[in-house]
């Protein structure tokens, strides 16, 4: 057996999908929520996978939920991955992105998310906080 199974940690692989949505001036959409020690930082809207939903369907519900505009897809981005540790786990995440064009505003961000706001590609990197979100970004 392996070092973290004799020391009973566990390993957990998770799937979320989001959307790097993009305006018609070039503005990022960002969203400040809460990292797992509840501390306010900047990230892309994303979220978990539901049973039987596509990572697109995922990706578009999450960002309507989080940021309160439907979108659509452009295309696809490259995924992300990364671990973190979480109650005596390691965890391996898989993000799938996608570029994403805002359609409409259809209501207000979910309890989630503390505020949303619309950023120039430059004031976006200076805020947000996961190396993962800032390749997004820089490759605009």
């Amino acid at each position: 057996m392996g070092a973290m199974a004799e020391r009973g940690a566990r390993m957990e692989f998770q799937f979320s999908a989001g959307g790097l949505v993009v305006d018609a001036e070039g503005r990022v959409l960002l969203i400040r929520a809460r990292d797992l020690r509840e501390r306010p930082v900047w990230t892309l809207p994303k979220g978990t996978l539901a049973p039987g939903e596509s990572s697109a369907e995922a990706a578009l519900r999450e960002v309507q939920e989080e940021t309160g505009w439907r979108c659509e897809i452009v295309r696809p981005l490259d995924p992300a991955t990364y671990w973190f540790q979480r109650d005596r786990r390691r965890v391996k995440k898989t993000v799938r992105w996608f570029l994403m064009r805002p359609l409409e505003k259809v209501g207000d961000h979910d309890h989630e998310v503390d505020e949303v706001a619309w950023l120039p590609p430059r004031e976006a990197l200076e805020r947000l906080r996961y190396d993962s979100d800032r390749t997004l970004v820089g490759a605009l």
